[in-house]
């Protein structure tokens, strides 16, 4: 990198400090939490994505489709599920939250089941949260180190302590926008990228010529992942809907953007945009490591640049070695962006559940102002703990990122099973939930230990069919007779879909069309 370069990374940091100081002025939580409940839907699915495809995404998914050791386009099958997991929310979960006028939404468990579901969610929540997200900031503090030339500590400091200021002043509308910005250029990058991949393969017909075809194909329907393997099309799609319907419509990171629309009409455009979109740019991420990944095949000296251990490098030392200064920077702007995405969502929503917490168990009643000053002091310490993660992560980063997704998939199941409980029916109590939600993740955890041979993305849907039989099955034995809450009594009947069936047929052919482009690509390259 050159001065040109470093000035490139100091406006953008510059920009968002700004931004955040312009967004300063909240009257109330739903200003700082929710945005005063004023945001369209276009800048929340750009906020949205940018969270979801973080850094980790933008680096490690063009390596493991570019040089992995069984990777390749297979990549793809991890967001068949998606269009299916959008219509599950927008059918239950999403609208009745919305409707609820909250900001955590555990306190909609609480209200439904009683304190002892809404603290044993929420806690699982904030602890695993907290933790994912150091690890990922420390990832991308390797990956800065190398790019910038910055020990990692600085790397941590300078991603971290510029995000946790600019979500603090700002509230959830720094948040948001600041996502919105920071995705486009992720995707303006990510398109830099493979042209000039192109490029110096020698245009697409050397490209065709010399990919790897074993990293072509994208749907393993011959793959059950009961016997060791994974990827196959049936743990990937009913493991996918329940991860991804657990994780848009009950992680307080990706539903706190929901709550905070303008109307259930943005809500439901957010959410179709997110079911429609986010597999284009994914497909962009594959497409730039098929073809990074061939240029690291063919030049022995682009290789030799990529630690043997360490596929992750491979974008980085592309980046930093055949683009022209300027967009070096731009890059590397990209990287920190996602990571900033990751970061500010993950401070905003811990302190907006530790607050609510607070003042539910202390029965304590605020002052506006007061909750404001609080909420604030709230994400200063959640972002100094996330950075403390990050400073002490380097002996486990390497195994943990997949730990993580494994520790998520013990608990997705069981907690979205909880939330359709407390939507769906009326014969549940918190005794017959928590029993179901308890049994549901150890149920998980048994099978991790007595049969690792299963594909753990089986363990968000085994999990979810659990929880709920058991907290039927205890619904049985020991009825209970549901009271309806003021609220509810006032409101009348609601219809809780706010779906129409342009949008199943929107959502159910996106999903028949990304099937099909995964069966496309292995013959596109015949």
């Amino acid at each position: 990198m050159n001065t040109l370069d470093f000035l490139i990374v100091a406006l953008y940091l510059v920009a968002l400090l700004v931004m955040g100081f312009m967004l300063r002025e909240q009257t109330n939580k739903s200003d700082y939490f929710l945005g005063g409940k004023s945001l369209g839907w276009k800048p929340l699915a750009l906020s949205v994505m940018a969270t979801q495809l973080s850094a980790i995404s933008f680096i490690s998914a063009p390596a493991f489709v570019g040089l992995r050791e069984g990777g390749g386009m297979q990549w793809l099958s991890y967001e068949l599920g998606v269009p299916l997991a959008m219509i599950l929310i927008l059918a239950t979960i999403l609208p009745k939250l919305y409707r609820a006028g909250i900001v955590s939404i555990y306190d909609y468990l609480e209200e439904r089941f009683g304190r002892s579901t809404r603290v044993l969610i929420s806690i699982v929540f904030q602890f695993s949260r907290a933790f994912a997200t150091g690890i990922m900031i420390y990832a991308v503090s390797l990956i800065l180190q190398g790019t910038m030339g910055i020990e990692a500590w600085q790397a941590i400091l300078l991603t971290g302590v510029i995000t946790v200021l600019y979500s603090l002043q700002g509230g959830m509308k720094a948040v948001v926008y600041g996502d919105a910005i920071q995705m486009v250029i992720i995707v303006l990058g990510t398109i830099a990228c493979i042209g000039y991949g192109l490029y110096y393969l020698g245009g697409v017909d050397a490209f065709v010529a010399n990919v790897d075809p074993d990293r072509l194909q994208a749907i393993k329907f011959d793959s059950y992942g009961f016997s060791g393997d994974g990827f196959g099309f049936w743990p990937m799609i009913f493991g996918g809907v329940v991860l991804y319907a657990s994780y848009y419509g009950c992680d307080q990171t990706q539903a706190q953007r929901a709550l905070s629309a303008k109307d259930p009409e943005n809500l439901r455009y957010m959410i179709l945009a997110n079911g429609v979109i986010r597999f284009p740019i994914t497909i962009l991420y594959c497409l730039s490591g098929l073809i990074v990944g061939t240029l690291a095949m063919t030049e022995p000296s682009f290789m030799a640049k990529i630690p043997t251990d360490n596929p992750d490098w491979m974008m980085p030392m592309f980046i930093l070695n055949y683009l022209p200064h300027g967009l070096i920077g731009l890059l590397v702007v990209a990287i920190l962006a996602a990571a900033m995405s990751s970061l500010s969502s993950a401070i905003n929503s811990l302190s907006a559940v530790t607050i609510e917490d607070y003042c539910r168990i202390t029965n304590k009643e605020l002052s506006q102002n007061n909750y404001l000053k609080l909420a604030k002091y709230m994400g200063l310490v959640w972002g100094a703990v996330t950075l403390v993660l990050s400073l002490y992560a380097g002996n486990i980063a390497p195994t943990i990122i997949e730990a993580i997704n494994k520790v998520g998939s013990l608990f997705y199941g069981p907690i979205l099973a909880v939330f359709l409980l407390a939507v769906l029916t009326k014969s549940t109590s918190g005794l017959h939930v928590n029993i179901g939600l308890i049994s549901g993740v150890l149920f998980n955890l048994l099978i991790s230990v007595i049969a690792p041979e299963i594909f753990w993305f089986w363990w968000n849907f085994i999990g979810f069919v659990v929880t709920i039989i058991m907290a039927m099955l205890m619904s049985k034995i020991k009825p209970f007779t549901y009271q309806s809450s003021e609220r509810e009594i006032a409101e009348g009947p609601i219809s809780l879909s706010i779906l129409t069936s342009k949008d199943v047929v929107l959502l159910l052919g996106m999903f028949a069309a990304m099937i099909a482009f995964c069966l496309f690509i292995p013959t596109a390259f015949a």
